[in-house]
């Protein structure tokens, strides 16, 4: 799939740019754009060393789009969820390149766990983030209940699926909920500048870190100490170590080449 029409998708200098493109529906979800997605983040793997998720218009991601289905009544949440939803989720989780949340508006429901799935989440100060599930009768999904714990804690991630109540990005900053917030006239340009620093740099060690964050909450503390052997083998083997360890004794800024 390369002809997309819910999403864009752009390639420069290593970074890969999947902007959700549905302004008139605040970019809420729905089947076709949960498939491009799924597509851009695979391919952002093969042809990029960070990819950036933003939403076109006011909003980064409204969540699901209700009006979707048709006949709500006989939505099959359980389907599309594990059809739809769960690759989607895992190919951003699972990509082996930094991947970048950067989130210029209202991030609810389902939108708001779609930029929790990334590995770093940036903010502009007017966003927000709101589990808006329980509000129509739901509990939040789209990874939600994985990631709210992990990040905010529990009493946090309670409240915030509780009550549904929007989050402020200073506020979601401060709980450790997302990365960073930004006041909204720097946004742009902060996040591209964090966006080419990941591109620039050691591709490899950026990859075996993620998969080492990932195991920890899985792994008792000899199995990870195991683990991390393992994958810092693997990074001593890699041109960027030999390069970084040079540019250190040479008292230069490193070129790593992300191999």
């Amino acid at each position: 799939m390369t002809d997309y029409s819910a999403i864009t998708f752009d390639v420069e200098d290593d970074i890969a740019i999947l902007r959700l493109n549905r302004p008139d529906k605040m970019n809420a979800l729905n089947a076709q754009m949960r498939a491009e997605i799924t597509d851009a983040t695979i391919a952002a793997a093969r042809s990029a060393r960070v990819l950036v998720l933003t939403g076109r218009g006011r909003a980064f991601c409204a969540g699901q789009d209700l009006s979707d289905a048709g006949n709500v009544a006989a939505l099959d949440l359980e389907r599309v969820l594990r059809d739809e939803y769960v690759p989607m989720l895992r190919a951003i989780s699972d990509c082996p390149i930094p991947t970048i949340a950067a989130v210029n508006g209202a991030a609810a429901g389902a939108g708001a766990n779609l930029a929790l799935a990334a590995d770093v989440v940036i903010a502009a100060d007017s966003a927000y983030f709101t589990q808006a599930f329980t509000r129509i009768g739901l509990m939040p999904d789209a990874g939600g209940t994985y990631w709210l714990p992990r990040q905010m804690g529990a009493a946090k991630a309670m409240g915030a699926a509780l009550f549904g109540e929007p989050i402020g990005a200073e506020d979601a900053a401060a709980w450790g909920m997302i990365w960073e917030a930004v006041p909204d006239t720097e946004f742009d340009a902060h996040w591209r500048s964090r966006a080419a620093h990941l591109a620039s740099g050691p591709t490899e060690a950026y990859r075996h870190l993620k998969s080492a964050l990932r195991a920890t909450w899985s792994n008792d503390g000899d199995t990870q100490l195991d683990l991390e052997a393992k994958l810092q083998g693997a990074c001593g083997q890699t041109r960027d170590f030999k390069e970084g360890v040079v540019a250190f004794l040479d008292k230069r800024k490193p070129s790593f080449e992300g191999r």
